[in-house]
This record gives structure tokens, C-alpha cells and sequence, in this order.
């Protein structure tokens, strides 16, 4: 299943939930995202042919994440572009999203062990903007 975490017609977030499987080359980001996430499954002995990417010159506005859940239990609270929150949704092993806008924060369920991958270089203090996120009681599941 792709599960799209939308606000007022906003995408945060694609989650790739462990159980989505569609044979072929399966581009689910917008061809305008700044971080492209493909799903590929091919049958054995099929060939995909040699290719490198061409430099290309790129402006990015702002840093995309995709994570990548191995194992363990998180929370992932979003909120909107004023800092504002309005839902969680919990990943756990196998679950892919991309985080495309907005803010976020995370609560560890269960021990966890996750990738992360997001462009580089990293800037340090200019990367991030941190905040007081969500309190436990105020949160709202609306999937799992």
C-alpha cells in the first residue's frame, strides 16, 4: 500500500508500507520532487542496462529524507509549514517514506534500527530548525 500524508492539499510525506509489492518500474514521487523514490521488482535474468547519471546542475529549496525502517517501531508525528501539528502514523520493519515538506519529529516505539538518506552536503546549524513538538496525550493515529 502508498500511503500519501496530505494537509489542505499539501504533501508531507509517501509511505511505502512493507506489504506493496507491483511488478515493473514503479516511480511513486511526482516527476517534480526534488528526491525521486522508484519501486522495482523484475523477475531473475532480467537486465537493466549499464547507465551513468550526467552531471547536472540542480537548485534545491530544501532538504528531503526517505527512511527506511529494518527493524523496531516509530512514531512519526507531522506537522505543516508553520510548525504546526496535525497527525502521527507509525512505521515499523520493511516501511519506506519520504519525507517531502513540512516538519516532523519522531518517538521511538520499539528499539529501532533505520536508514536514513537525504542530499548532501550537510550544513549544521543552517540545516535545522528545531522545535517543541507534539506532547504523547495530544497525539492523533489516523493510520497503523
Amino acid at each position: 500500500m502508498i500511503i500519501r500524508i496530505e494537509n489542505k492539499g499539501i504533501l508531507y510525506a509517501i509511505i511505502i508500507d512493507s506489504s506493496f509489492s507491483k511488478p515493473g518500474v514503479n516511480f511513486i514521487t511526482p516527476n517534480d520532487s526534488s528526491l525521486q523514490i522508484g519501486y522495482i521488482s523484475q523477475p531473475t535474468g532480467k537486465l537493466i542496462k549499464a547507465h551513468y547519471h550526467k552531471k547536472t546542475t540542480r537548485t534545491l529549496y530544501f532538504t528531503n529524507e526517505v527512511i527506511v525502517i529494518k527493524n523496531g517501531k516509530l512514531r512519526v508525528d507531522f506537522y505543516d509549514n508553520k510548525k504546526k501539528y496535525f497527525e502521527s502514523y507509525i512505521l515499523t520493519a520493511g516501511d519506506v517514506m519520504l519525507l517531502e515538506s513540512g516538519g516532523h519529529g519522531f518517538k521511538v516505539l520499539e528499539d529501532i534500527d533505520m536508514v536514513e538518506v537525504k542530499q548532501g552536503p550537510y550544513i549544521q546549524d543552517n540545516d535545522k530548525d528545531r522545535f517543541e513538538g507534539v506532547k504523547d496525550k495530544d497525539v492523533i493515529l489516523n493510520y497503523e
